[in-house]
């Protein structure tokens, strides 16, 4: 009999479409065609990491307002023995500096076009993941990308209703419409999309491994292009970037430790939330209460102004993820909630010393937590002629305050939103998951979690519960689907909200993969949100 390592509540009690998926091989992305990808993988004897491959590079096709062919990525993955973390955020161009943005921009940092870009480093996380870890041919994890490219896809729901709200903010940024707006437009629901420019750039991709991106024909195109508009991504900006393993920062709770990517990115502000959490006795209060949820919604807000303050490239911080995540000091900042009164917490000192998330796990335990984005819709909204390639506008995530860890500066990486999430117990895989989103994301997953851990909900109904999102100040956003009672509670408290009904952006979007049994006998659990077309795949 295999050692069952959950006692999950499997009753759902919030409206879904959605039920959980129990199967030995699983691949849990936003948009169905991508799941499938990774699945064909698995499916022809690949592991978690060529069904990753898979899912990446398709989904760039099939959801392209989230992510594209130039994104960054991140990846947190159990190889069956560790943990490894990738983070495949690229750096700014060498010529970048507050000066350069003065004489441009007035001193600010633009969000859209070539001045928003920085090396995108997304398929550098493809080729280094596979040659890591990857079973199958590269050339096979990229086929179905390149089919879709070449014949084209079906444009799903949520992407289109994403897409057209993008249409008019980018269609004269260069050469969107080219490639964005087939007949003058975005393409309806139902409508087949077909990319072929980006079909060539794949086909390159896969039998480079990755590396024509970076120092071939699709990086000499980028570059001729960014000096065709003035911008100053150069040719060694490209070639000489390269991902980096890390190793990965975590916080412990109940009985779990919750594993993320240390910094530039902003999963320390999840650990810092659990470790203020702690503090607090929320197991006996109702998971849906108001109270319940006021404490999270504190323990987060006192996170994000140190994360804010103190969080940048982690060889320009003045303090260490170590610093920010000590115990004493995460219970200082804990004595500063009120249990009934929401505060505008200011940021401490600590003592000295548009996202697409994808998911897979495999029959012999390897489990890959992936993130890969474009930052905002589209990213820049700046497209490369010829090559299909949409990039990112991680530059935005600069400031241009020479005083600030974040200011811009050369070769450094901006701050991130994006974050892959593991949870493991005893040393040993239980969890790859993440909730996309900006900076929804470590609260997504701080609430599932809490849900999870602390409340027993199984993965679909901690991901289907309504979620609320810190803001600025007193300032949150709360899903429509939240109990009216609730929500006047929690504005009783101080708290300044209203509910939103649009939560594709507003509150994220998770998918989960849930370890089942020490022995592998049982497989796994997966859960996939509703709040956009994801998709749950698995045999």
């Amino acid at each position: 009999m295999s050692a069952r390592i959950t006692d999950f509540d499997w009753i759902n009690p919030y409206p879904t479409v959605r039920t959980p998926v129990f199967a030995r091989n699983v691949v849990a992305t936003s948009q169905p065609l991508a799941a499938q990808a990774g699945l064909r993988m698995l499916a022809a004897g690949g592991n978690a990491i060529d069904a990753i491959v898979a899912a990446a590079s398709t989904i760039t096709l099939t959801e392209p307002v989230s992510n594209g062919l130039g994104s960054d990525a991140f990846a947190i993955l159990w190889d069956g023995k560790k943990l490894h973390g990738l983070n495949a955020s690229g750096w700014s161009p060498k010529a970048w500096d507050p000066a350069y943005f003065a004489r441009k921009h007035g001193g600010q940092m633009p969000m859209r076009g070539w001045d928003s870009v920085t090396v995108p480093g997304a398929v550098s996380a493809w080729g280094a993941l596979h040659e890591k870890f990857g079973k199958l041919p590269f050339e096979q994890c990229l086929q179905p990308a390149i089919e879709y490219a070449e014949r084209g896809y079906i444009v799903s729901t949520i992407v289109q209703r994403k897409w057209q709200a993008q249409a008019d903010i980018l269609k004269d940024q260069p050469g969107f419409a080219e490639h964005f707006l087939p007949r003058g437009r975005v393409p309806e629901t139902g409508e087949r999309f077909i990319h072929p420019s980006a079909a060539g750039t794949l086909k390159r991709i896969a039998a480079t491994r990755g590396r024509d991106f970076y120092e071939g024909e699709t990086a000499a195109k980028i570059v001729a292009y960014a000096k065709t508009e003035g911008a100053v991504m150069a040719a060694d900006d490209l070639a000489e970037y390269r991902p980096e393993w890390v190793e990965t920062i975590g916080m412990d709770y109940l009985g779990h430790r919750l594993h993320e990517i240390p910094p530039n990115g902003q999963g320390i502000a999840a650990l810092i939330a659990l470790g203020i959490l702690k503090h607090f006795d929320i197991a006996s209060l109702h998971p849906d209460s108001a109270q319940s949820r006021h404490l999270q919604i504190e323990a987060m807000k006192c996170a994000f102004a140190d994360v804010y303050t103190h969080v940048a490239d982690i060889r320009f911080m003045k303090h260490s993820p170590a610093q920010l995540l000590d115990p004493g000091y995460l219970a200082e900042r804990a004595r500063l909630i009120s249990p009934t009164r929401a505060t505008d917490f200011k940021h401490g000192t600590p003592p000295a010393g548009g996202t697409i998330y994808l998911t897979a796990a495999d029959e012999n335990g390897m489990m890959v937590s992936y993130i890969q984005s474009n930052y905002m819709g589209f990213g820049s909204g700046v497209v490369v002629p010829g090559t299909g390639v949409s990039l990112q506008n991680r530059g935005y995530g600069f400031t241009a305050d020479p005083a600030h860890v974040n200011v811009v500066a050369p070769r450094k990486r901006p701050f991130q939103t994006i974050i892959p999430a593991f949870l493991t117990r005893d040393g040993k895989p239980q969890m790859s998951f993440g909730v996309m989103g900006g900076n929804m994301q470590p609260q997504g997953h701080m609430q599932t979690l809490v849900r999870m851990l602390q409340y027993k909900q199984n993965p679909q109904a901690a991901c289907d519960a309504p979620r609320w999102k810190v803001n600025r100040g007193l300032d949150i956003d709360v899903e429509s689907t939240m109990q009216a009672n609730v929500i006047e509670s929690l504005r009783a408290m101080g708290h300044n909200l209203a509910p939103v009904v649009d939560p594709y952006m507003d509150f994220g979007s998770g998918q989960f993969i849930w370890r089942m049994s020490e022995d592998m006998e049982d497989g796994y659990v997966a859960a996939s949100d509703s709040r956009r077309d994801g998709h749950a795949a698995a045999f």
